[in-house]
């Protein structure tokens, strides 16, 4: 087994540029308050996707932790379609 120190979180050891493994963070951060308000209101995928104004397959991408092909700017305009201020996420 190969073991080696992390540099913080996954996303640092991820990415080789500290600003690519920001944008890591952001997305993940997004993602993540996206699937907790889903959670909090008990939201079918018909129902999420209704209210952010997406296709229900991008909710069941979000489901299903599927983080590629969402762009940082995709998951501000669902988070905000519902009142999940992105801004907020990090405080």
């Amino acid at each position: 087994m190969n073991l080696h120190k992390s540099k913080g979180t996954v996303w640092d050891d991820i990415a080789e540029d500290p600003a690519e493994a920001a944008q890591l963070k952001i997305k993940a951060a997004l993602f993540d308050a996206i699937r907790a308000y889903i959670e909090k209101h008990q939201l079918t995928q018909e129902e999420a996707a209704e209210r952010m104004g997406v296709q229900r397959s991008r909710i069941g991408d979000i489901s299903r932790g599927k983080l590629g092909g969402f762009t940082i700017d995709y998951l501000v305009l669902m988070a905000e379609r519902v009142g999940v201020n992105p801004l907020r996420i990090a405080g």
